[in-house]
């Protein structure tokens, strides 16, 4: 299966995610690592098995920023990206003062096993819609782990999703909560109108549905993409087969509990984009190992 490629953040932003996580591991002295003081040191990392069908690494720009700011470098074996076979298999070889290849070890492994663990789920989710067929895009959503969301956003990428949108700061989207409140805005087309002027004309505007009604409402109400969210299949194809007849150039993608199992019901011609929150929320994360080699 061929995975997919993401651009790892800027080096300044690896390098403050590394010294967050460090600090939170590591807020104040770690007196077992300090008697090892600055002793050269070689440690090989492993994969301890991605899984019964094998996996997918991901997240070694992080790990390696985790040992950059640590004094330590890394030697990858295996590439970004690159099918983890089960069992065990050397990854990267890491050098550097024991102290920081012992004070980035649970960091690092703790990245590599919940990214490859992200990007392994989305492949799996890539895979079954290309078998079936489907050529549009299977994407994440913003439910990720507070504080760990750049990572996992990058992982979905090098499994082969789409990210979706970064924040809240990213695609204007309308959600259920927002059209709640939509008739103090003076309806959904003021509110939509409202959105887009102070949301700039760089971004493309969704608005969340639950039912046919509101989908050609907001499509015709000048929605950039159409997400319907929670409809059973055979609702969700009859809606999307109306939005796509009466606005063709409309987004239409599909949401709401939707898991590697039953992911096949919601691929039709009429869906361009089925966003799925399991890969990140209940993505199994690999195992890791470092070892440490005798001098």
């Amino acid at each position: 299966m061929d995975h997919g490629w993401a651009p790892p953040p800027p080096p300044h932003r690896l390098r403050s995610l590394a010294r967050s996580w460090l600090d939170e591991d590591a807020p104040w002295p770690d007196a077992a690592v300090a008697t090892v003081g600055d002793c050269a040191t070689r440690a090989q990392l492993l994969s301890k098995g991605g899984g019964d069908s094998g996996g997918v690494l991901a997240g070694a720009p992080f790990a390696e920023a985790v040992f950059g700011v640590s004094g330590c470098r890394v030697i990858w074996r295996v590439p970004e990206g690159a099918a983890l076979p089960p069992g065990r298999v050397l990854v990267a070889e890491v050098e550097g003062p024991a102290a920081g290849v012992l004070g980035g070890e649970r960091v690092a492994l703790n990245i590599l096993g919940r990214c490859s663990g992200v990007a392994s789920m989305a492949a799996r989710a890539v895979g079954v819609a290309r078998a079936q067929g489907w050529a549009g895009v299977v994407g994440g959503t913003r439910k990720t782990t507070p504080g760990f969301r750049l990572a996992e956003k990058y992982a979905l990428g090098v499994g082969g999703a789409d990210p979706h949108r970064g924040g809240l700061g990213g695609l204007l989207l309308l959600k259920d909560n927002h059209r709640a409140l939509a008739a103090a805005a003076g309806g959904l087309e003021q509110m939509i109108l409202g959105v887009r002027r102070a949301g700039g004309f760089t971004r493309r505007l969704g608005v969340e549905c639950s039912s046919v009604d509101e989908a050609l409402e907001a499509a015709g109400a000048g929605a950039d993409i159409v997400l319907l969210d929670n409809l059973a299949p055979q609702d969700l194809h009859a809606a999307a087969a109306q939005v796509k007849a009466a606005y063709p150039g409309v987004t239409v993608e599909a949401s709401g509990g939707i898991v590697l199992g039953t992911l096949p019901q919601f691929l039709g011609p009429h869906i361009d984009v089925v966003s799925m929150g399991c890969l990140t929320h209940s993505a199994p994360a690999l195992d890791f190992a470092l070892r440490v080699l005798e001098p």
